[in-house]
């Protein structure tokens, strides 16, 4: 009996932590929509006004990018800017054959009259945030872009960010992803529908209401001095990005998010790049919430942007959480038909299918502004959802193990996701020296979890005395067919 109070305790708690996330969403989405209302007066750089034009330095911290090197530094030369008062740093900590590829495309494209510089180093601590530091050290611009190595922003993209630099609280610009490879796969398409949701309900449903937003990473500039008035970029987590964000809107930096301009960018259109960099986002979150947690509960932020706060930290978390529920959820299909006295208590627990109610409005709105509405879209967007949720829940198991390692302290190196960029290879991704042969001991337990699951629906069929208990069959299905994506995917990736 001991056994059965503590499953259902922690199955519990799981959920009600789940739809506290849940409810959180809906509040950004009540501000997305409120903020669509708002006309943006803020005052702008006169930017063809000579004096009013600051120097940009453009950084492109690269790591053994083969395939993508050229079509960036090609792109990245057509940026529209006056050449006086641009820098572009490529900072290469790469360790094969590009780094002398690299040097001779940027001698080449330097004698165009471009100030390109090719920045290396003798060893690569730190990973990005050390190569970003570096370059800062000797950047000449008092404005910082960056750029990773598959993002082509459009030429005009600094005419589009940098005049909101004309308030001087603004300490980051942070454009939205776009995708250039959307539609590859379903494996493309469920994390442009992921990201897409971050980009626009969390993103602007947050910074509409001065709540902590991130740098991205990517497709964003910084003003210089607030790189250095937050403590400068730190090595300490794997998502740099996020760490210096809290630190600078901690020291009241602002940040602006334009989500009307669009940086293009490759989804990873094999498993195994996708797992890297789950493993990465979702470990360095877990990491910041250890490192930021009481800074932000100390600050004299109000109650609001603190509570966002934490759960914008404890994001990769909820994956945890899903996977305790959805562990627990075979054993509490025997206990609910076992335990007749504790029916009150299930009837109860059916109300937190609300949390999955309150996902499907929040996302479907944030399709509908990118495929627009009416009933044929919403029928595609009901598949799409559920294809999400369910592979999702398919990365709850490498995703935790990520979460735990970041809540533990335990440190990792910094793993790049390999770029593609399939037309330079003939369509052929296979041939990719960046791919990782070796299969991670986690999927075999994703394969493990896909049996469990298949008997969580076996047992619907077997339960109780009335014929079986279907309430929580969906659920498993959705469960079987997340892990067995995920487990058959990371096998035939390899081959």
């Amino acid at each position: 009996m001991i056994l059965v109070w503590i499953c259902i305790v922690v199955y519990s708690i799981s959920l009600i932590l789940i739809l506290f996330y849940a409810f959180a969403q809906l509040n950004l989405l009540i501000n997305y929509i409120k903020s669509q209302k708002l006309v943006d007066n803020a005052p702008q750089l006169d930017l063809t006004n000579p004096e009013e034009v600051p120097y940009v330095t453009i950084q492109l911290p690269v790591f053994n990018e083969a395939y993508v090197m050229d079509r960036l530094l090609d792109n990245i030369s057509l940026i529209d800017y006056p050449r006086e008062k641009l820098e572009i740093q490529v900072l290469d900590d790469s360790t094969d054959e590009t780094v002398e590829t690299t040097a001779a495309h940027v001698k080449r494209l330097a004698a165009t009259g471009l100030d390109m510089v090719h920045i290396t180093r003798t060893d690569r601590s730190g990973y990005k945030a050390g190569a970003l530091k570096e370059g800062l050290e000797i950047a000449k611009g008092e404005l910082i872009a960056i750029f990773d190595a598959d993002f082509l922003p459009d030429a005009d993209w600094l005419y589009k960010t940098i005049p909101y630099f004309k308030d001087s609280e603004i300490g980051v610009v942070q454009t939205r992803w776009a995708h250039l490879n959307r539609d590859y796969s379903i494996l493309t398409q469920v994390q442009a529908f992921a990201l897409d949701a971050h980009f626009t309900l969390e993103q602007v449903g947050r910074n509409s209401k001065g709540h902590f937003i991130n740098f991205n990473g990517t497709a964003g500039i910084w003003r210089k001095e607030t790189i250095y008035d937050a403590g400068n970029w730190e090595g300490d987590t794997l998502t740099e990005d996020l760490d210096l964000s809290y630190r600078a809107q901690l020291k009241k930096w602002k940040f602006k998010y334009l989500e009307h301009v669009t940086t293009p960018a490759e989804l990873p259109i094999i498993i195994s790049a996708a797992r890297s960099q789950q493993f990465r986002w979702n470990k360095g979150g877990a990491e910041n919430f250890r490192k930021m947690f009481r800074r932000v509960i100390s600050s004299d932020m109000s109650v609001k942007s603190k509570f966002h706060g934490i759960l914008h930290l404890l994001n990769s978390t909820m994956f945890l959480n899903v996977l305790i529920v959805g562990l627990l959820s075979v054993p509490m299909l025997y206990i609910k038909n076992e335990y007749g006295h504790l029916r009150e208590y299930f009837i109860v627990m059916s109300f937190f299918v609300i949390s999955t109610i309150i996902f499907f409005v929040c996302y479907w709105y944030m399709y509908k502004k990118t495929y627009g509405g009416g009933f044929k879209n919403f029928i595609s967007y009901i598949g799409m959802f559920f294809t999400f949720f369910s592979i999702a829940m398919g990365f709850s198991f490498h995703n935790s193990i990520a979460v735990l390692e970041g809540h533990a302290g335990k440190r990792s190196e910094f793993v790049r996701t390999p770029k593609f960029n399939l037309k330079a290879v003939g369509g052929n991704w296979k041939t990719n020296k960046y791919i990782l042969k070796k299969i991670s001991p986690h999927v075999i337990i994703e394969g493990i979890l896909m049996l469990y699951f298949a008997f969580g629906m076996y047992s619907a069929f077997v339960v109780g005395d009335q014929g079986g208990d279907f309430g929580l069959f969906p659920f498993h299905l959705m469960l079987f067919i997340g892990f067995g994506f995920v487990f058959i995917r990371s096998i035939t990736d390899k081959q």
